[in-house]
């Protein structure tokens, strides 16, 4: 089996943190998104993966390598696509052509979920879905009385059904998805400006494809500030048992932690009170603080700071009072003294 992560989109609504670095290698609660979501899918796969294709953006060289270690850590050969444009999700698909062969998971690499599922071989594909409260900005499915997808339909602007797309799919044969894809690509066939999966997913349906619905426990988004610190937060509670141990190099004096917290390497933490659902980043250093419900990456300093709800990236240094904030990587916000380092 194949996982193709299509992860080439800009991440501007999480921005100032995506200028520095792409979304779906934000850490949550110590990993990358997308390390998270292939791990997931590996365990409720039920099968070896044998390889994950990722398709970005011009990232650079060195994220290209830490995409390749997160496939090798799974015992899977890793590989590489560029999306030059954003013409759409059956568009990022096509770039990763040469691997779509076969059974393949395709997850878009926005969102992280939980769930305890396997794999329905008996039908065409699986669509995982999640019931929300406005479906006018997603992809939803309709169904008949014997559970299988009668309809796909993009964003519709009057309601045909609650069940999203949360952008995880299994294929049994990869080659069929293609010919569709290729199909509504070849004749401009598009949907709001962009070639559409879930236009190829339709025109699979009408010639009888049966696909058949995944649900999911939770679905948690990553889409903008306050939906990524939930979604640590959530991270957190599921996995606290994994989290009840702080790393040997990190040094808590005079400190409350509240669990569940990460705490990374080499992490110093004085006359603070941390937690609950916090995750702190390795070589971060917080003083005099204050802080819960919050995602603090690696390399920061952080002195009076009285923090609730909030998200500061890499190498940022935050000198204040009590805040909700975003404070994006390399920044620096002072509001004990009017130097500034």
């Amino acid at each position: 089996m194949k996982i193709i992560v299509p992860m080439a989109g800009r991440g501007s609504r999480l921005r100032p943190h995506t200028l520095t670095v792409p979304k779906p290698l934000i850490p949550i609660a110590g990993k990358p998104i997308v390390q998270r979501l292939v791990e997931d899918i590996a365990k409720v796969a039920g099968e070896k993966i044998d390889e994950i294709a990722f398709i970005i953006g011009d990232f650079g060289a060195e994220v290209e390598e830490s995409l390749l270690k997160i496939a090798e850590k799974l015992g899977a050969k890793g590989s590489i696509y560029v999306q030059d444009e954003p013409l759409g999700t059956a568009h990022a698909i096509k770039c990763a052509e040469k691997s779509m062969q076969g059974d393949v998971v395709v997850a878009f690499a926005d969102t992280l979920f939980k769930a305890d599922f396997q794999l329905d071989k008996n039908s065409d594909g699986v669509i995982w879905v999640k019931k929300v409260e406005d479906p006018t900005a997603f992809g939803v499915v309709k169904l008949d009385d014997y559970g299988f997808i009668t309809d796909f339909v993009e964003k519709p602007k009057t309601f045909v059904s609650d069940l999203a797309i949360i952008g995880i799919y299994y294929f049994h044969s990869a080659e069929k998805l293609m010919d569709e894809i290729n199909f509504i690509m070849n004749n401009n066939i598009k949907e709001g400006g962009e070639y559409q999966l879930t236009t190829a997913l339709e025109n699979l349906r009408q010639k009888g494809a049966k696909f058949s619905l995944g649900k999911v426990d939770d679905w948690m988004d990553c889409g903008n500030k306050n939906a990524t610190v939930e979604t640590n937060g959530k991270v957190l509670n599921y996995e606290k048992e994994g989290f009840s141990q702080f790393p040997a190099s990190a040094k808590i004096e005079n400190s409350l932690i509240i669990p569940p917290c990460f705490i990374g390497e080499k992490v110093t933490i004085s006359n603070s009170k941390i937690g609950p659902y916090v995750s702190i980043g390795n070589n971060t250093a917080i003083i005099n603080s204050n802080i819960d419900n919050s995602l603090i990456q690696e390399n920061t300093v952080i002195d009076h700071g009285n923090l609730s709800n909030s998200m500061i990236g890499s190498s940022a240094k935050y000198f204040g009072v009590a805040r909700e904030i975003s404070l994006g990587d390399f920044s620096v916000l002072d509001f004990l003294s009017k130097d500034v380092d």
